[in-house]
Parts: C-alpha cells; structure tokens; sequence
C-alpha cells in the first residue's frame, strides 16, 4: 500500500467517523427530547449586550447597547449545532464577551 492510499483511507475512515458520532450525538439529542425540561436539551440565558468600541488611542470604550440592551440567547445540550442551536460548551464561555464595533 502506498502513501496516497494509505492517505485516502485514513481520510475515509474519519469522514465516516465524523458521520457516526454527529448521528449519534442527533439520535441521543432526539431522545432526551422526548422527556424535556425547561433547562435540557435546550437551555436558553439572558445576556446583558456590552459593546466594545475602538478609541483612536488603542483602548476600547465599553458601552451597553442601547437598540437592544438584553438579548436571549438558547443553546443545546450535545457536542454538534442543532436545529440552528449553537452547543452549550461553545456558548456559555463566550456569554459575557463584549461584542467588537469596527
């Protein structure tokens, strides 16, 4: 077996892979639906909208965003986006980040 094949192979294997977990992770997520509570397997918080605006010296001025103060936002319980749901791994740690103005 040569380099190419061996490389082919090795991406196949990790595409079928990638396919079988993001299945999985639907199909546990399709499960835990059936018995939902307000907070699994979709959670939704509330977030204060911070702005972060670039000041000529460098710094950034920190304003709360006047149009819309508080946004909701709704996450799902799983490794993988789903139903236009970001994870909540993905979503809680970035929660409180000022949102960057150009």
């Amino acid at each position: 077996m040569n380099r190419a094949q061996l490389l082919l192979r090795t991406l196949g294997s990790a595409a079928v892979l990638g396919a079988a977990l993001y299945a999985g992770d639907f199909a546990v997520l399709r499960v835990r639906s059936m018995r939902a509570t307000p907070n699994w397997p979709l959670e939704s918080t509330t977030r204060t909208r911070v702005l972060a605006i670039p000041m000529k010296n460098g710094k950034y001025d920190y304003q709360i965003d006047a149009q819309q103060p508080v946004e909701t936002v709704t996450c799902v319980h799983a490794l993988f986006p789903h139903g236009g749901s970001n994870p909540c791994w993905y979503v809680k740690p970035r929660l409180n980040q000022p949102i960057p103005v150009n």
